[in-house]
């Protein structure tokens, strides 16, 4: 969510929008240390790397449910294994390798909306991004007319 784990950057006047969110965070550093925080814990709860893979194994098995043709592996072929590539990493490389390696796909389907977001809370859930996004644009816009800041 907008000002709860970012601070939202306008796609059409980026410059501006920057230089206001760094002049913010300025002025605010309390408030943009607990927007960080609260990003990077989403990251970390939310975006699991087990999560993404679930994610591209069931993409891609769905996929191939479409193909026409029956894949096989080539005959020369080598298969490669995560630890061959993590071992030889070194620092913090081998350290988010190791941490992405995950042994094997999860057996629930991904894109699962889960309660308790049904319409009217998804509606909800949106409708206050795009009240957060605008109440953005509007103290840039403020800011950049000479008016009060946002404190």
């Amino acid at each position: 969510m907008p000002l709860q784990h970012y601070w939202p950057i306008r796609a059409d006047d980026k410059c501006r929008s920057i230089k206001y969110a760094v002049e913010w965070g300025n002025n605010n550093e309390k408030q943009a240390e607990e927007i960080g925080k609260a990003g990077s814990s989403f990251v970390q709860e939310e975006l699991k790397m087990d999560y993404v893979y679930d994610y591209m194994f069931h993409l891609l098995s769905q996929y191939a449910k479409l193909l026409k043709y029956k894949p096989s592996i080539p005959p020369k072929a080598i298969e490669l294994c995560s630890e061959s590539m993590a071992c030889p990493a070194q620092a913090l490389e081998k350290k988010f390798m190791m941490e992405s390696m995950v042994g094997g796909p999860s057996s629930e389907a991904p894109c699962i909306m889960p309660p308790p977001y049904d319409p009217a809370a998804l509606h909800s859930i949106l409708e206050e991004k795009q009240n957060s996004i605008q109440l953005v644009e509007e103290w840039e816009k403020q800011h950049g007319d000479g008016e009060r800041k946002h404190p």
